[in-house]
């Protein structure tokens, strides 16, 4: 006993004290797995059915992620499986409580399932419903997210099926409206569980591209199961973080896909995708043309317009006889002149006339006139005075007494006398 107390007591308490020389029992080893495995919880988990074996009252599957190439082996009790409604088939989607379970015996884990559910259509597109909700709420399909789509791409990136129709609709209807059209094109699986990482590679790479303008997601419509990687949350999300424009162009009006929401352009179908992201050459030449005939419409209108008013401009007198201003001009230079010629000689003539006129009123006030008339002027000889100064005009007799020299002033000339005495002149 004491030798068995002695040997436990030597075994190590931890995997991390084991070694070559002080190992684990085989047993010990797989009770402590056993019991960390029975600690962990039972988690529902969601998956497709790709086997299905029933065995008895034991049924084995196989179930495999739904957007993952990762599968995982299962057991269930036939009773679980008959309290379904509809019996699980291969390709079934379901959603399934597991449990991990690790048999001591042989050493095998082993899943288990305690419950098991089919994903039926309205499971998915209520689940859809709510992940389109919470993605609005972040803005992701917000109007000032998209980006405008240019008007003729230089490439274009084309995410496809493997030699899908969708593919060829939109080559041919693209090459159709636009031969000189360059695709880059990308084929990818566009359902299964493969669809959704391949996509996001696909998207990822076109819009690390230089030269790709725009970058289209097409696929041929299909059912709801079909068409459920276009509304898986990372693909969404990868197709929001683009800085390259993205269509939607799955094909599927019943049910609409997150990715129609998330995109910056969604065309009902691939042809339509090819209708709406390049334009028709017919129709560009057609509007070509028509904005070059407005555009000579309306040069031929201004030089029209702009002729009349130079016409009318010309055909003004001042502009049709240029010599006319300047004769009227001259005519009007004449007229005054012959004004101002008129002006200055009845001027002059008026003036020489006033100035006979004065002349004659000057001539008649003159004392010459009075001497012609026989007056004389007395004046004495020696003036009265110094030297030099005025002779004094004899007015009273008492200014030349007898002897007195006098100087008599007539109208033909001077001469001298001598005064005899004089009287007062008689009053009337």
């Amino acid at each position: 006993m004491s030798e068995d107390v002695a040997a436990a007591t030597t075994v190590p308490a931890s995997a991390a004290e084991t070694s070559p020389d002080n190992p684990w029992p085989l047993q010990l080893l797989s009770q402590k797995l056993k019991m960390h495995i029975d600690r962990a919880p039972a988690a529902w988990v969601e998956g497709q059915v790709i086997e299905l074996n029933r065995r008895g009252t034991n049924a084995y599957l196989t179930l495999r992620d739904i957007d993952a190439e990762i599968s995982l082996p299962a057991s269930v009790w036939t009773n679980v499986l008959d309290r379904q409604e509809t019996p699980l088939e291969r390709g079934s989607r379901v959603v399934a409580l597991l449990k991990a379970e690790f048999w001591l015996k042989t050493g095998r884990l082993n899943m288990s399932v305690k419950d098991i559910r089919p994903v039926g259509l309205g499971d998915l597109l209520a689940r859809i419903e709510r992940l389109r909700h919470a993605l609005a709420a972040e803005g992701l399909f917000s109007d000032a997210r998209k980006k405008r789509l240019p008007l003729l791409p230089h490439r274009i990136g084309l995410i496809t099926g493997r030699n899908s129709d969708a593919k060829k609709d939109v080559l041919r209807n693209a090459a159709l409206r636009w031969p000189a059209v360059e695709f880059e094109i990308r084929e990818v699986a566009v359902q299964g569980n493969t669809a959704v990482a391949q996509v996001i590679a696909a998207l990822r790479e076109l819009d690390a591209h230089p030269e790709v303008d725009v970058i289209v997601i097409a696929r041929g419509g299909g059912a709801l199961e079909d068409l459920l990687p276009f509304s898986n949350e990372e693909l969404i999300r990868a197709v929001s973080d683009a800085s390259t424009p993205v269509v939607s162009a799955i094909g599927h009006e019943a049910d609409r896909p997150i990715l129609d929401d998330v995109a910056d352009l969604r065309a009902s179908t691939p042809t339509d995708a090819a209708k709406r992201i390049v334009p028709d050459v017919v129709e560009e030449l057609a509007r070509v043309r028509q904005a070059r005939d407005q555009l000579r419409r309306g040069v031929t209108r201004l030089v029209e317009r702009e002729t009349d008013r130079l016409a009318s401009l010309r055909s003004r007198p001042v502009l049709a006889s240029p010599e006319v201003m300047v004769s009227i001009r001259h005519d009007d230079v004449e007229r005054l002149k012959g004004r101002s010629q008129s002006a200055v000689t009845t001027a002059v003539v008026r003036a020489a006339d006033q100035l006979v006129h004065l002349k004659a009123q000057v001539r008649a006030l003159s004392p010459q006139k009075t001497l012609d008339r026989g007056y004389a002027v007395v004046q004495l000889a020696d003036g009265g005075s110094a030297p030099g100064t005025r002779r004094d005009v004899v007015r009273h007799p008492d200014q030349a007494p007898v002897g007195t020299p006098l100087a008599v002033r007539v109208a033909g000339g001077r001469f001298t006398a001598e005064s005899t005495g004089g009287q007062e002149a008689a009053e009337d």
